[in-house]
């Protein structure tokens, strides 16, 4: 039974309701696939895309022939997606056995029931380029929807940007904490070993980091080491600062 026209206006409204601070990234490229697939019609397999530098990656598939057609491109260095990505532009196939810019990866598509494909490159970030990638088992499936495909993907990549942003800014507010509570437990094994040596901050962080080479341990575990022997001695034991 044929599907019915894009709802464009729904499809739009369930990438909006993505909730970032509730799902992580490939969570978001995984519903961004998943929405395509039932709000495109002849939408057989859907996959995005991502290409960072010179590395390619399928981020999201709805099935492994989805994740197949990806990896045959990225095998040959190029293909529709890889192309959609890196130019920006949308590319259709309307038929694989016609098909002559990528006549290998058209032969195997065709091979196994896909007749055409439409990608649409997704700017991401300046680091970071993709594509939505659309796969239809009927020729010229996707002709008449560029125009509304083209407004989708335009709101998937605003999602899944937004989704990147939030993921690196959780990442970085991590490390940032992470550093934070490093920080404090060296300024606390350096104030110990201040107090036992009567040495100055530069001296006592010299003595850390003089264990922590010899050791070949972190400078981190030096330091939570000897906070940990002062507060919580073990008889007999000696602490860094006694080394």
């Amino acid at each position: 039974m044929p599907q019915s026209p894009l709802d464009l206006t729904e499809a739009v409204l369930r990438l909006g309701s993505i909730r970032h601070d509730e799902m992580g990234l490939d969570a978001v490229l995984s519903r961004i696939t998943e929405v395509a697939l039932e709000s495109i019609p002849d939408a057989a397999e859907v996959t995005v895309t991502l290409v960072h530098g010179t590395e390619a990656t399928t981020a999201a598939h709805t099935g492994e022939l989805a994740l197949q057609l990806d990896r045959w491109q990225f095998e040959q260095g190029r293909g529709p997606s890889l192309d959609a990505a890196t130019t920006g532009t949308v590319l259709i196939v309307a038929d694989m056995t016609e098909e002559r810019r990528w006549p290998e990866w058209a032969a195997r598509a065709h091979a196994v029931g896909v007749c055409s494909s439409m990608s649409l490159g997704l700017p991401i970030q300046e680091a970071v380029v993709g594509a939505l990638n659309l796969y239809a088992t009927r020729v010229g499936a996707f002709g008449p929807l560029v125009a509304p495909a083209r407004t989708f993907a335009d709101h998937a990549a605003v999602a899944l940007a937004n989704a990147h942003l939030y993921d690196s800014t959780a990442t970085l507010a991590g490390q940032m904490q992470e550093a934070m509570r490093n920080r404090a437990v060296i300024e606390q094994a350096k104030g110990i070993i201040m107090g036992q040596r009567r040495c100055t901050a530069d001296e006592a962080f010299a003595l850390l980091a003089r264990v922590s080479q010899n050791s070949n341990r972190k400078l981190r575990d030096v330091a939570e080491a000897l906070v940990r022997q002062v507060t919580q001695p073990v008889p007999g034991q000696p602490t860094a600062a006694d080394r």
